[in-house]
C-alpha cells in the first residue's frame, strides 16, 4: 500500500519531468535547423533601423525645441522694446554654418 500511494504521488512529477524533456528536444532540434548568423544579423538589422529612427526623430524634437526658444526669446525682447533679428534658417540643412 506504501509503494502504491508513493507511485500516485510521484506520477505527475515524473509525467511534467518526461513532458518538459520531449519540450526541451524539440526545440533544441528547431533552433538547430535555423541558421543562427542569419538570425543574428536580421535582428541586428532591426536594432540599427531602431537607432536610426530614434536619432532622427531625437534631431527634430532638439530642431523644434531650438525654434520654440528662440520664438519666446523674441517676443519677449519684442515686449521690453528691444530690436529682433529676424531667425534665419540654414536651407542646406547640412550644418554648416
Amino acid at each position: 500500500m506504501v509503494l502504491h500511494g508513493l507511485v500516485a504521488k510521484a506520477a505527475p512529477t515524473v509525467v511534467t519531468g518526461a513532458v518538459g524533456v520531449a519540450a526541451y528536444q524539440a526545440l533544441r532540434k528547431g533552433v538547430a535547423k535555423v541558421p543562427l548568423r542569419a538570425a543574428t544579423v536580421t535582428v541586428t538589422a532591426w536594432g540599427m533601423r531602431f537607432a536610426r529612427d530614434a536619432e532622427r526623430k531625437a534631431q527634430r524634437g532638439a530642431e523644434q525645441a531650438r525654434l520654440t526658444a528662440a520664438d519666446v526669446i523674441a517676443e519677449a525682447k519684442e515686449r521690453i522694446g528691444e530690436d529682433v533679428t529676424p531667425l534665419v534658417v540654414d536651407s542646406d540643412n547640412n550644418g554648416a554654418h
